[in-house]
C-alpha cells in the first residue's frame, strides 16, 4: 500500500511518519502564489497532526491563527460543511494518496514455514532431535563384545543378524514422529489464526459510519472514510477517525481509551470541538470534520508506537518498558482485549488484525478501570510469555493434568527403585556375582532399560491431550455457532454459557421485534383506539404535532420505501423515533418539508435523549423572534412537567397534578396494560429577552403544554415464548430489564412467558428497586438485594446503573450454593457496564451501538433471543465433551499406569513398550479429542439443570465408569499376562533377554489392550448413565472416521508393525479373541450402568477447584503463573525425548551380540 510507510520506517520516525505522497513535498500544501495545485490540498498531514495534538483552547487558537475557523478548515480541505465531500471517485484517491487511508495495516501473518520453525524451537522436540540422530550414528557401530557370559543373561544368541540391522529403525522412527508432531502443531497455529483473522475480517465489514456526501446522509463501511469526510456523529459511535466538531448538540465523548479518564467530556464547538478516534459517544449527536485518518489518527500514532515496540523488543528485551513510557496511560494494556488475554500464537497479530480497518479500534477499552493498576503490574510481568485466553474449564483441567502428572512421576520414580533394588539384590547377593570392570557397560545397559520402563510409566500417565481437547472442542463450537447466529468475541464466553443459572435481558428489540408503530392516541381530550382521521384532529393541534415529531427527533432517523413491493417500509435510526415518523405519515402529513425548512444547522439548542433524562427536547427560533421548544418522553415524566394541555379545539388550557393522575388512570395505564409504551409529547413557547439560560435545564423543560400522549406498539418476537420456555425447563431464571413503564414491561413478560399468573414473583420500578436495596446512608447492602432477587422477574424504569446493580448483586450474591452465573443482554451504549460485569454478554449484532458490541463477549447477528438458547446449548455440551474425553483418557491411564507398574515390578520388563505406548498415546490424546470433542449438541442437552461453578469436573458416575471399565481392563490383562501363554499355547514373552525378538504374547496384551480402549470409546460417549451409548453415533462423521480409522491403522501395525513396534503377527484366531475381549466392554458398560451410583459410598468426586470468579481474582494470578508452567510440563514433545535419551543411552552401553 503505497500510502502506509512500513512498520519499520514508522518504527524508526515514530514521531513524524505521513504518507509518502507527502514527504517529498517539505511540509508545504500551497503553492507559493497561494493556488491550490490539483494534488494538493491547502494543508498537509504535518499540519493536521499538529493540531489533532492538541486540546481545548489551544486547539481553538490553532484553528483561529492558521485557518481563521473550522469553515476555513474545511475549505483548505475542499469539503463542504453541509454537503461534504462530492464523493467523485478521483478525488477520494487523490485524498487517501495525500493523507492516507483509514486503514492500520496489521502485522503479517506469520508463514507456514515460520510456524513450523517455532514449533521447532520446543526445547523438548531439539534434545529429541540431537537424541534421534546420535542413536542413528550409533546403530551402525558394533563395539567388541567377549565377557557377556560372565555378566549374567544378555541375549544369548537370540538376536539373529536381521534383528541386529534394525537399530537404525528406533532413531528413524524418533526422527519421524518429531516431523509429525512438528507439522501438526504448526497447521494447529496457522488454521487457529486463520480462522482468527476471516472472524476479525467479518466483525470489521460490519462496522459501517455514517457521513454527508453530495447533500446526502450515506452508510459507509468505515475503511472508505477520507479526511474532508462530513461524518454524523451520535449516541453510541466508536468514533472511526479523527476530527473537528463543526456541528454539535450536547455532545459528551468517553475518552478513558486514550486518557485513561473516566469521566464524560463535554464538546463543543466554541469550547473544545476536537474528536478522536477510539472514544465512544456517550450522548447527543453532531457533524465533524474528518482531519485524521489510519496510522495518523491518535489511535493509529498509539498502535504505530506498539508496532515499533514490538519490534524491537525481539532484538532488545527491554524494550517493553520504554514503549509503556511512550504510551498514554491505559493504552499501554491495548494487547489485552477487553481484560481477557488474547489467544495464544495469534495474541499479537490479533491486535493488529483487529485495528485492520482504522476505525476499529476495537481493542483500546482500558481493562476494567478499577482493576487498571494491578491488571498492568501483571501484564508487565506476562508479557514475556505470549498468553492464552484461559478459560474456566482450561483452568480447571491443566491443574488436573499436573496432578495426575506428578502422580505419574512419583509412579514412574518407584517404578525405577524397584527394579534397580531388585536387579542389584538379586545379582550380587541372591548369586553372589562380584562387580567385574569389564561387565560395567551390561549393567549400565540394564539400568538404562530399567529407566526407560520408568519413563514408559511416566508417559501413559501424563495426560497432555485434556488443554488440547478443551482447544478443539471450544474451535469446534464457535465456529458451528457462527452458523446458529452467534458471533463468539471470547472463547471462554462459550463454555461459561453453559453453566448460566440466570439471564437478564432487554426487552426492546431482543424479545420484542423492535418495530415501532403507534397504534393508540390521545389527542384533544379523546382517546381514540386506532389511529385517528385526520379531518378529526383540529388543524392548529396537527400542525404542532407534525412540526413537534419532525423538529424533535434525530434527523437520522427516517422512513425509507421498501426494499421489495408491498414490503414493510423500512425505519432507519431510533426505532422509537421512526414509530413516531410513521405517526405522521399515517396523519397523512410529511416529515420532510418541515426539516427542509428548519435544517439541523438551525436548531437552536437540542438536549438529547440520554438514560437519566428518559426525555428529548429541541428548540428553535420562529420568524418572529420567539423561542418554542419541542419535547417528547416517557410520559409519566413528561406529564409532570405539564402545565396545560391542547383542547378539542387545539386551546391550551390549564393541567393540574389532579387531572393529570385522572390521564394517568384513565389513558396510560389502560395503554401500558395492553403492552404498549406511552410517550407523551409537549411544547413551550419562551420570550426571546431576556434571553433564556439555556443550560439551566429544569427551568426551560416545564410549564409545558401537553399535545398528545401516543401508544406506541413494539411486537414480541414469535420465537421467544417457547425460547424462554427452553430456558426455564433447563434451569435457567429469565429477567427482563428494560427503561419502559412497569405496566408495559409486566404485560410484555407475561406475553413472552417470563411471568405466569399465580406464581410467585415481584416486577419492580427502578426507584423501589433502589429503595429496597439502600441502607438510610444510601449505601447498596448485599443482604437487602438478596431479598429481592430470588424474586425478581421484571425491572422497569430502571437506568444503566440499576443493570448494574443487579447483575453485580446476583453474581455476588451467597444465599443459594451455587454461585449464580449470569448472562446479560444489551444493545444501547448504557449497556457497556452490566455487559462488561456479567459472566457473559451478549450485544445485539443488528440494533447494538458499537460500544455495547465492545463490551459484550458474544455478539448475536440477529438480535434474537433464541440465539440465546442455541449458545447454551453449545456451552453445556463443550463441558459435556471434555467430561466424556476426561472419563476415556483417565480410563486408559489407570489402566496403562498400574500395567506398567506391576508388570515392571514382577516381571522385570513393561509389557506395554514404550514404542506402542506412544501410539496408544496417540489414540488416548489427539483422536480421542477429536473424536469425543466433536459431538453435536442434542435438545436433550437443555432437560437438565446447569453445573455450578464448583461443581467437580469427574462426577460419581463418571468415577464408578472410571473405575469400573478399569477393573475389567485390569483383570483382562493380568490374565492374558500371567497364563496367556498357555491359553494360546505359545511361548511367554515374560523374563525375554536384552534385544530378544517381540513375542506373541506380548503382542497379544498390546492388541487387547488396544482394542478395548476403542470399544470403550464408545462407552465414553454418553457420562450420565445411559444405556444406549451408539445413540446418535451417526451424526458425528468424525467419530466413526476416528474410530474405524484407529482400527485399520492397529491391524497394520500389529501385523506389520515388526521390530519398531515390538509386534509379532497374529493369527485369525488370535486376533478374534481379541476382538471378543474389546467388544466385551461394551457389555460390562451394561452391567456398571446397572449399579446405581447411590449405593457407592467410597466414590469420591474429583476434579473439584474452585472456577476462578471474580472474586477469586487473586488466586487466579498465582494459579496462573503455576498452570503456565503446567502447561509448559505436559508440552507435546516430552515424552518423545525421554525415550530417544534412552535409546542413545542404550545404544551407546549395548555390546556387540556374542559371534
Amino acid at each position: 500500500m503505497s500510502t502506509t510507510a512500513t512498520m519499520g520506517e514508522m518504527a524508526n520516525s515514530a514521531v513524524e511518519f505521513y504518507p509518502k505522497g507527502t514527504r517529498g513535498r517539505g511540509g508545504g500544501g500551497g503553492r507559493a502564489d497561494g493556488s491550490i495545485s490539483g494534488a494538493d490540498f491547502g494543508v498537509t498531514v504535518k499540519e493536521l497532526r499538529e493540531l489533532m495534538e492538541l486540546r481545548g483552547a489551544d486547539a481553538l487558537q490553532k484553528i483561529q491563527d492558521s485557518y481563521r475557523d473550522t469553515e476555513g478548515l474545511c475549505q483548505r480541505l475542499l469539503s463542504s460543511t453541509t454537503d461534504g465531500l462530492s464523493g467523485d471517485p478521483t478525488d477520494l484517491e487523490r485524498r487517501r494518496q495525500t493523507f492516507g487511508c483509514n486503514f492500520i495495516p496489521p502485522k503479517k501473518p506469520k508463514t507456514f514455514l515460520e510456524l513450523v520453525w517455532e514449533a521447532l524451537q520446543d526445547v523438548t522436540l531439539i534434545i529429541l532431535e540431537v537424541a534421534a540422530i546420535i542413536s542413528l550414528g550409533l546403530s551402525f557401530y558394533q563395539p567388541p563384545g567377549k565377557e557377556s557370559e560372565a555378566c549374567g543373561n544378555v541375549s544369548a544368541g537370540a538376536e539373529d543378524e536381521g534383528e541386529a540391522d534394525a537399530g537404525w529403525i528406533e532413531g528413524a522412527a524418533i526422527l519421524l514422529s518429531v516431523v509429525c508432531v512438528v507439522l501438526v502443531t504448526a497447521f494447529n497455529d496457522w488454521s487457529k489464526e486463520k480462522q482468527f483473522r476471516g472472524l476479525q475480517s467479518r466483525i470489521e465489514q460490519e462496522q459501517k459510519f455514517t457521513v454527508v456526501r453530495k447533500g446526502n446522509v450515506i452508510q459507509i463501511p468505515v475503511a472508505d472514510m477520507v479526511v474532508g469526510d462530513m461524518a454524523q456523529v451520535k449516541y453510541g459511535d466508536l468514533l472511526p477517525a479523527d476530527g473537528v466538531l463543526v456541528q454539535g448538540n450536547d455532545l459528551k465523548i468517553d475518552e478513558s481509551s486514550l486518557t485513561g479518564e473516566s469521566d464524560h467530556v463535554r464538546k463543543s464547538v466554541d469550547k473544545d470541538p476536537m474528536l478522536l478516534s477510539g472514544t465512544h459517544v456517550m450522548e447527543g449527536s453532531g457533524r465533524m470534520l474528518v482531519t485524521a485518518v489510519g496510522v495518523n489518527s491518535q489511535t493509529g500514532i498509539i498502535f504505530t508506537l506498539l508496532g515499533a515496540g514490538e519490534m524491537e523488543e525481539d532484538v532488545k528485551e527491554k524494550k517493553e518498558d520504554s514503549t509503556q513510557l511512550l504510551i498514554p496511560s491505559d493504552a499501554s494494556n491495548s494487547t489485552v482485549t477487553n481484560g481477557k488475554q488474547a489467544d495464544g500464537a495469534v495474541e499479537n497479530n490479533q491486535n493488529k488484525a483487529k485495528k485492520q480497518d482504522g476505525g476499529v479500534a476495537m481493542e483500546m477499552q482500558p481493562l476494567k478501570s478499577a482493576e487498571g493498576g494491578e491488571v498492568e503490574d501483571r501484564e508487565k510481568k506476562k508479557t514475556s510469555v505470549p498468553k492464552k485466553e484461559k478459560s474456566v474449564l482450561q483452568g480447571k483441567l491443566t491443574k488436573l493434568a499436573v496432578q495426575i502428572g506428578k502422580a505419574g512421576l512419583v509412579m514412574s520414580a518407584i517404578t525405577v527403585i524397584i527394579l534397580m533394588l531388585y536387579f542389584v539384590i538379586n545379582t550380587f547377593v541372591v548369586k553372589g556375582r562380584t562387580w567385574l570392570p569389564e561387565c560395567t557397560p551390561i549393567y549400565i545397559q540394564y539400568f538404562v532399560k530399567f529407566f526407560i520402563i520408568g519413563v514408559t510409566v511416566l508417559v501413559v500417565a501424563v495426560p497432555e491431550g485434556l488443554p488440547l481437547a478443551v482447544t478443539i472442542s471450544l474451535a469446534y463450537s464457535v465456529k458451528k455457532m457462527m452458523k446458529d447466529n452467534n458471533l463468539v468475541r471470547h472463547l471462554d464466553a462459550c463454555e461459561t454459557m453453559g453453566n448460566a443459572t440466570a439471564i437478564c435481558s432487554d426487552k426492546t428489540g431482543t424479545l420484542t421485534t423492535n418495530r415501532m408503530t403507534v397504534v393508540q392516541t390521545y389527542i384533544g381530550d379523546v382517546h381514540h383506539r386506532l389511529i385517528p382521521d385526520p379531518g378529526q384532529i383540529n388543524p392548529r393541534t396537527l400542525d404542532l404535532l407534525v412540526n413537534a415529531i419532525a423538529i424533535n427527533s434525530a434527523y437520522t432517523s427516517k422512513i425509507l420505501p421498501p426494499d421489495v413491493e408491498g414490503g414493510l417500509a423500512k425505519q432507519v435510526g431510533n426505532k422509537t423515533e421512526c414509530g413516531l415518523l410513521g405517526f405522521v405519515l399515517d396523519l397523512q402529513r410529511d416529515y420532510a418539508p418541515v426539516r427542509e425548512q428548519v435544517p439541523e444547522e438551525k436548531l437552536y439548542k437540542v438536549y438529547t435523549f440520554n438514560s437519566v433524562r428518559k426525555s428529548m427536547s429541541t428548540v428553535i427560533k420562529l420568524p418572529d423572534g420567539t423561542f418554542r421548544l419541542y419535547s417528547k418522553g416517557a410520559s409519566e415524566i413528561m406529564l409532570k412537567k405539564c402545565s396545560y394541555v391542547l383542547d378539542a379545539n387545539g386551546e391550551a388550557r390549564s393541567f393540574r397534578p389532579r387531572d393529570r393522575d385522572e390521564m394517568v388512570k384513565q389513558v396510560i395505564e389502560p395503554m401500558a396494560c395492553e403492552g404498549l409504551r406511552t410517550i407523551c409529547i409537549a411544547y413551550r413557547d419562551l420570550a426571546p429577552n431576556p434571553e433564556p439560560e439555556w443550560d439551566n435545564e429544569a427551568e426551560i423543560v416545564t410549564e409545558l403544554t401537553c399535545i398528545t400522549v401516543v401508544g406506541i406498539e413494539d411486537p414480541v418476537r414469535p420465537e421467544v415464548p417457547e425460547a424462554i420456555r427452553k430456558c426455564q425447563r433447563a434451569g435457567i431464571t429469565v429477567r427482563m430489564v428494560t427503561g419502559d413503564n412497569i405496566n408495559t414491561a409486566r404485560a410484555i413478560a407475561a406475553k413472552c412467558g417470563i411471568i405466569h399468573p399465580g406464581d410467585d414473583f415481584i416486577c419492580l420500578e427502578g426507584k423501589e428497586f433502589n429503595r429496597r436495596i439502600r441502607n438510610e446512608k444510601g449505601e447498596i447492602e448485599q443482604e437487602r438485594i438478596d431479598k429481592i432477587w430470588p424474586k425478581l422477574r421484571v425491572l422497569a424504569r430502571s437506568s444503566p446503573t440499576d443493570k448494574h446493580t443487579l447483575v453485580k448483586g446476583i453474581i455476588d450474591s451467597s444465599i443459594v450454593e451455587q454461585r449464580q452465573v449470569v448472562a446479560v443482554t444489551g444493545d444501547g451504549t448504557n449497556d457497556g457496564p452490566a455487559l462488561k460485569k456479567a459472566d457473559v454478554g451478549f450485544a445485539m449484532g443488528i440494533a447494538g451501538t458499537d460500544v455495547a458490541k465492545e463490551a459484550s463477549d458474544i455478539i448475536l447477528t440477529d438480535d434474537n433471543f433464541s440465539s440465546i438458547v442455541k449458545a447454551v446449548m453449545w456451552g453445556r455440551n463443550v463441558y459435556d465433551s471434555i467430561s466424556k474425553f476426561l472419563q476415556f483418557q483417565l480410563t486408559v491411564n489407570v489402566v496403562a499406569v498400574i500395567v506398567a507398574f506391576t508388570g515392571a515390578c514382577i516381571t522385570q520388563d513393561s509389557p506395554l513398550k514404550a514404542v506402542q505406548m506412544l501410539w496408544v498415546n496417540l489414540i488416548m490424546d489427539t483422536f480421542a479429542s477429536l473424536a469425543l470433542a466433536t459431538e453435536p449438541p442434542t435438545e436433550a442437552l437443555l432437560l437438565r439443570k446447569p453445573y455450578g461453578r464448583n461443581n467437580p469436573l469427574i462426577s460419581l458416575t463418571m468415577m464408578k465408569n472410571i473405575l469400573g471399565h478399569g477393573v475389567y481392563q485390569l483383570i483382562i490383562i493380568f490374565t492374558l499376562l500371567f497364563i496367556g501363554e498357555r491359553m494360546f499355547n505359545i511361548d511367554s514373552g515374560r523374563n525375554a533377554p536384552l534385544h530378544s525378538p517381540p513375542s506373541e504374547h506380548y503382542t497379544i496384551i498390546f492388541n487387547t489392550f488396544v482394542l478395548m480402549q476403542l470399544f470403550n470409546e464408545i462407552n465414553a460417549r454418553k457420562i450420565h448413565g445411559e444405556r444406549n451409548v451408539f445413540d446418535g453415533i451417526f451424526a458425528n462423521p468424525i467419530f466413526c472416521t476416528i474410530v474405524l480409522g484407529t482400527f485399520a491403522v492397529q491391524i497394520v501395525i500389529v501385523q506389520w508393525g515388526g521390530k519398531p513396534f515390538s509386534c509379532a503377527p497374529l493369527n485369525m484366531e488370535q486376533w478374534l479373541w481379541c476382538l471378543f475381549v474389546g467388544v466385551g466392554e461394551l457389555l460390562w458398560g451394561q452391567v456398571i450402568a446397572t449399579v446405581p451410583t447411590e449405593r457407592l459410598p467410597c466414590l469420591k468426586e474429583a476434579g473439584l477447584g474452585l472456577e476462578p470468579g471474580e472474586e477469586e481474582g487473586e488466586e487466579l494470578a498465582e494459579d496462573e503463573e503455576e498452570i503456565d508452567c503446567a502447561e509448559r510440563e505436559l508440552r507435546r514433545g516430552q515424552i518423545l525425548w525421554f525415550r530417544g535419551l534412552n535409546r542413545i543411552q542404550t545404544q551407546v552401553l549395548s555390546p556387540a551380540p556374542p559371534p
